[in-house]
């Protein structure tokens, strides 16, 4: 996702000479389907073709070690060199650059584009929805893939929701009023009063929404990635590395911060923002707070004085205090490479890259992503079990609903919420009857 930008640029800059071509080697076993691939290819907008190296081939034959890795061919199909980990545009430039003028000198640049139809977008009122929250007999939505967020009145059986108002007005990164503010991807939402926090990933950055005024302003984030290391500092002059997830809880808004392998804390009072817990090293590792290694923490939940949180590399789940002391804790998983779909207890539970968590009547609720399916958990006596979903990606309501890569869980009175991303809905179950429904959207 860092690496994708940099590309386009170098397209921008070359449009006649850079072919891209995506090769995709996926770590999870979700990763490797085929039509998987291709949603992800339209969630990302990627306008040049992938190829799903699903035996790890083409990873073998170029020597890979590293995702991302970026390769560069020249016109005669000869290997240049290349580059594990994520890169720059500015970097590449004089690489590209210098090829491009031998190969013009030699008469064998071939400028002819590539014949190449992108996947089409999705049809409907969402597109790929990447976190929900309801509250309050409201409903917001992260309309992601339409840059947008949603804010609608939940009716009285939670199975409609009627859009009052959308915050966004096209892809950027704008503050102003709802109707002409900008995001790019959003992801998490929370809520503290009349404030609406969002997890605006695309940007790098973290929106308030203040719903009384109908304004959008940004609090923390530049709007550019983070590259180094991230330094404490006031809110919006700190560089982040891809949020994905906010929880306002106590009087701080906690940001997921899935780019850095870290959990964030940010003060609304004074716009202090510093690292709550995670070294920034990606593995599975409890200790002290700032010691502990996490790995792309992507969704937040709080209770009982405890932060729980999906750490989607390592298919886990984990928790801290909310003191301001405190240890890391793992409720299940195990490593990096250690993912699965397996009920059961303690360490022989495997999860696979879990993204969203919810806390409803005593119990979590996990969005199992890539096994589609929602699983609850017992954080005590380190249990799991599946809650809803058959393991296969669909659209089904009822008894025996499927889900498409959920990657989103919201609570409120008895019913859990599902932003089920892939299917570009919002699913709502009745946690008595583990019924499933579609949320029916209307005023957009």
């Amino acid at each position: 996702m860092h690496t994708l930008p940099q590309l386009r640029e170098l397209e921008r800059r070359y449009p006649s000479e850079l072919a891209v071509v995506g090769v995709h080697a996926g770590k999870f076993w979700n990763e490797r389907r085929t039509e998987g691939i291709r949603k992800a290819v339209q969630r990302l907008g990627l306008t040049h073709p992938v190829v799903n190296d699903r035996y790890f081939r083409i990873w073998r034959a170029y020597d890979v070690n590293a995702w991302p890795t970026v390769v560069l061919i020249d016109p005669e199909g000869r290997y240049v060199g290349s580059q594990p980990g994520e890169i720059t545009a500015d970097l590449f430039d004089p690489i590209i650059g210098g090829v491009v003028a031998e190969f013009q000198r030699r008469g064998t640049l071939d400028r002819r584009p590539l014949p190449f139809r992108p996947e089409p977008e999705p049809a409907g009122p969402l597109a790929f929805p990447q976190k929900v929250l309801a509250a309050g007999g409201r409903l917001f939505v992260a309309d992601t893939n339409h840059h947008r967020v949603l804010l609608a009145r939940l009716s009285e059986d939670g199975g409609t929701a009627r859009v009052e108002a959308v915050a966004g007005g096209g892809e950027g990164f704008r503050d102003g009023p709802l109707e002409t503010a900008a995001f790019r991807h959003p992801h998490g939402l929370s809520l503290a009063g009349d404030v609406l926090y969002v997890a605006d990933t695309g940007n790098h950055a973290v929106r308030a929404v203040d719903l009384a005024a109908g304004t959008v302003r940004t609090v923390a984030g530049t709007g550019e990635l983070a590259r180094g290391l991230m330094a404490p500092g006031l809110g919006p002059e700190v560089a982040l590395r891809s949020p994905w997830d906010v929880l306002a809880v106590d009087g701080a808004v906690y940001i997921a911060m899935a780019g850095s392998h870290q959990i964030w804390r940010y003060d609304p009072q004074d716009g202090w923002l510093e690292p709550f817990a995670g070294s920034g090293w990606e593995d599975i590792v409890d200790g002290t707070r700032l010691e502990a290694a996490l790995a792309q923490p992507s969704g937040l939940a709080a209770a009982g004085g405890r932060l729980f949180f999906a750490d989607s590399e390592a298919s886990g789940v984990r928790w801290t205090e909310l003191r301001a002391d405190g240890d890391v804790h793992t409720v299940v998983g195990r490593g990096l490479f250690e993912f699965g779909d397996t009920d059961g207890r303690g360490d022989e539970v495997r999860l696979q890259h879990p993204l969203g968590v919810a806390w409803l009547d005593g119990r979590l609720y996990v969005a199992d992503t890539y096994n589609h399916k929602v699983k609850v958990i017992d954080p005590d006596a380190r249990t799991a079990a599946t809650f809803l979903g058959t393991g296969e990606a669909g659209l089904r309501d009822g008894e025996a609903p499927q889900f498409d890569e959920p990657g989103g869980l919201s609570a409120a009175e008895g019913r859990l919420y599902v932003a089920d991303t892939n299917n570009h809905a919002v699913r709502v179950v009745d946690a008595g009857t583990r019924t499933v429904r579609t949320v029916a959207f209307t005023g957009l």
